[in-house]
């Protein structure tokens, strides 16, 4: 692809189902102009992103690469060599990129422990953000970022990549005009095997690594290869399990095709240590298995569902997403395909059977962001309110879980009716020296 693509002509270019849309112009950047990026934590997820940038050309000019691992940010620099001639500078300390006034905005892709407080901060440094999912680790933190965003004008984005890709948009065609009828119930699913790993001892963290900033608002642990790079996901300290990982990309498309824009009411969770389990366990702290069951004001139904020992998905798709309409139903997946079933004989209705990663999202999304920073336009496909509703199911799931039971929730107040033991986990406490910035 021809590297000095505008943003709005790659977009346009992906898919005219996207244009359609309502893409912004490229506003912000000309010939003469570039959008300055800082892109903060080097882990997988920032491998793809330092790859689409490439296809904006002079559009954009990536400043810094920060990681507390030099080896993650050789990785990183090898994608941007192949498409810009100035290497970026490189840190541990995200605030080296924050203080420096001509990076424009900055692409956060650290374990979810550090979203909220790095965020909180690039927001309050005039940068627009980008921030990987889920946006926060406790539910918390997600209003924080809102309130940050209102207050210092930024444009922020969430890793929702799905709600760019033309398989969504043709999906919300055929939802937007009632083939399906009424949607009442969807359901989102994780099916997949994840595994275990065996438990090891304790041992001295790599050389170079800057462990102690790793942990950052974390308490205090001996280093574990267990708990490290890519494997953190299933501790709470630094991750939100299955249901935050490959899970809330499935919650999210779940509450799109509801089309509900409000916190549920009532949440019931359970699970369990159904495969992984005795010494197969290992050290992980989130269950093999788990169903969480949201009810909306309306009598709305959102359900998710997650099994992650099998070898095998749902309707051919280990990540997807049914939508229950009272005229039909549509099998829908984050993978880049949909199917529908019509009528009270459920026979087939139109599909989008093709299935690439061109259709997931990515470079579109990144698109629809820098876009919005050349606009000054604060509502992006999947803003800092659309991301906290979405978020907010993974953490009201994890609380209900935990707390073993049916709990009633307020969305005026955003808190749960008469249960004190559940409050207490919409927040955590912060190492010192970390907590969250206040707005």
């Amino acid at each position: 692809m021809d590297h000095d693509l505008s943003r709005r002509g790659f977009l346009s270019g992906t898919t005219t189902a996207l244009a359609a849309t309502g893409a912004a112009a490229a506003g912000r950047t000309s010939a003469n102009e570039t959008i300055r990026l800082g892109l903060i934590g080097c882990g997988g997820i920032m491998n793809a992103h330092s790859r689409n940038l490439g296809h904006f050309g002079s559009g954009t000019h990536v400043s810094w690469l920060c990681d507390i691992d030099p080896r993650q940010m050789d990785r990183i620099a090898a994608n941007v060599d192949g498409y810009q001639k100035t290497a970026p500078r490189r840190t541990s300390r995200f605030e080296d990129v924050l203080a420096d006034r001509s990076v424009d905005a900055v692409i956060i892709g650290t374990p979810h422990h550090w979203h909220a407080r790095i965020a909180l901060l690039a927001l309050a440094a005039g940068k627009d953000t980008y921030i990987e999912k889920p946006m926060s680790h406790v539910f918390n933190e997600g209003r924080a970022i809102i309130e940050a965003a209102k207050k210092y004008k930024r444009v922020v984005q969430h890793g929702s990549q799905m709600r760019s890709s033309p398989v969504t948009a043709a999906a919300g065609k055929l939802l937007a005009e009632g083939l399906l009828g009424e949607i009442r119930i969807t359901k989102a699913w994780n099916v997949q095997r994840r595994g275990t790993r065996k438990v090891v001892p304790d041992t001295k963290p790599p050389a170079a690594v800057d462990y102690d900033r790793w942990l950052g608002p974390a308490p205090v642990k001996g280093f574990n290869v267990n708990r490290f790079h890519s494997n953190w996901r299933v501790y709470r300290d630094y991750g939100n399990g299955d249901i935050g990982d490959d899970g809330i990309h499935d919650i999210d498309m779940a509450r799109w095709g509801l089309g509900v824009t409000t916190q549920p009411v009532r949440v019931t969770a359970h699970g369990s240590h159904t495969f992984y389990s005795g010494k197969n366990r290992g050290d992980r702290e989130f269950p093999d298995n788990m169903m969480v069951n949201y009810e909306y004001a309306d009598g709305r139904v959102l359900i998710y569902e997650d099994r992650l020992f099998t070898a095998y998905g749902m309707h051919g798709f280990d990540s997807g997403n049914a939508f229950y309409g009272t005229e039909g139903y549509m099998i829908f997946s984050r993978r880049g395909a949909f199917r529908t079933y019509l009528g009270p004989k459920s026979k087939p209705g139109p599909t989008e059977p093709k299935q690439s990663r061109t259709n997931r999202g990515y470079a579109p999304h990144l698109a629809d962001f820098l876009d919005a920073i050349g606009t000054r336009n604060f509502d992006t496909r999947a803003n800092a309110d659309i991301a906290h509703l979405s978020c907010s199911l993974v953490h009201l799931g994890e609380v209900a879980f935990r707390t073993q039971g049916r709990l009633d929730f307020d969305p005026k107040t955003e808190t749960f009716v008469d249960s004190p033991q559940a409050n207490a986990m919409l927040t955590k406490a912060y190492r010192k020296g970390y907590e969250l910035p206040r707005v």
